[in-house]
């Protein structure tokens, strides 16, 4: 095809650039079904396959922005190949353990508070609403997590949220991984920014399509917690009319840690050629993924809502914000900017 194919805001021609869009794709982290793991709370199940697929697709979507935050978007992962140790450190965050930040173990035990029992299958929303929470434990990344209400991004909460000075909550689960003290406040914490949509009824509007596609563009996408009902993926990019994605649905056994730290890896890369889908096929109901690392990425972000509203059938409406909004001395007021997405 001559079509380009787009991979979470980079831009492939097939007929050129095909082994550098397989090396993007095989590079991002792969989390599937997993069996012969620790019971999760002590006597519950020791596999997800059957019911956590939205969780593996939340923990790919989550370690996306990590590798963005530690390693940056242009990283890759060759099978063999030294990599850095922020790399092994943000899989070992993953891993199929009671103890692991983000495991399915602290997931699917976060989960009950939002209403889901172990076992259960989860939305979009709520397994963004779990990422939010399991987020203010991990110390070492000290990410700011918005996730917006109704459509709409309120960015002085994103403000609030970003320069939130407030100390770990209490309470904090079953964690050994936060050994390297308090964390360091920046000016900015890095934003791992969540959309959750309805883009139809029972089907996607084909109004959205192009809105949605534009979305794979920006170089802030972390790609799209989506699927058939009941049947989550990771939605990555798209070529025509076809998205791209990543496939939970495989069972493999748990891996741990070897005795020198690092973790045997390959099982955590799909490397094969990536699954497509017909746009039109998707269940209408997804969340949307975005990193800004730094307060011009989000500002560049916004921008592009804008440009997005204006040459698209849907409008992105009601984005009333200056190139420098969050100071103060040009703004002279704080004010209270709303960007109202998908909105027809």
């Amino acid at each position: 095809t001559d079509e380009p194919a787009w991979i979470l805001g980079k831009c492939y021609h097939l007929k050129t650039e095909k082994l550098e869009l397989l090396s993007d794709v095989k590079s991002r982290l792969w989390f599937t079904y997993r069996k012969k793991f620790s019971p999760i709370g002590g006597t519950g199940p020791s596999s997800d396959s059957g019911w956590g697929c939205m969780l593996r697709c939340g923990q790919m979507i989550l370690a996306q922005a990590l590798i963005c935050r530690r390693l940056g978007r242009d990283w890759r992962w060759e099978k063999g190949k030294w990599q850095p140790e922020d790399y092994h450190r943000i899989l070992q965050c993953f891993l199929d353990r009671k103890d692991s930040c983000y495991s399915i173990h602290q997931m699917a035990q976060m989960g009950v508070g939002e209403g889901k029992s172990v076992g259960e299958w989860y939305g979009p929303n709520t397994v963004a609403q779990v990422l939010k929470k399991l987020t203010l434990f991990d110390e070492w990344n000290t990410l700011a997590v918005y996730i917006s209400m109704d459509n709409t991004v309120v960015v002085e909460d994103i403000r609030e949220c970003v320069e939130s000075k407030k100390s770990r909550p209490e309470n904090p689960p079953d964690l050994s991984f936060n050994t390297t003290g308090p964390p360091h406040h920046d000016e900015w914490k890095p934003l791992l920014l969540i959309i959750p949509l309805r883009m139809g009824i029972n089907h996607i509007n084909p109004v959205y399509i192009n809105t949605l596609k534009e979305c794979f563009k920006m170089p802030q996408s972390l790609g799209v917690l989506g699927g058939k009902p009941n049947n989550a993926y990771y939605f990555i990019g798209f070529i025509g009319d076809e998205l791209i994605y990543l496939d939970p649905h495989s069972t493999q056994a748990a891996v741990d840690t070897e005795e020198d730290g690092s973790v045997d890896d390959h099982s955590y890369h799909c490397q094969r050629v990536p699954h497509r889908m017909k746009i039109t096929q998707l269940d209408p109901s997804v969340a949307l993924g975005f990193f800004c690392y730094t307060e011009k990425d989000f500002e560049s972000w916004c921008s592009l809502v804008q440009k997005v509203g204006m040459k698209d059938s849907l409008v992105w409406s009601d984005l009333n914000l200056v190139s420098s909004f969050l100071n103060e001395t040009l703004l002279g007021i704080c004010r209270v900017h709303v960007c109202s997405l998908f909105a027809v």
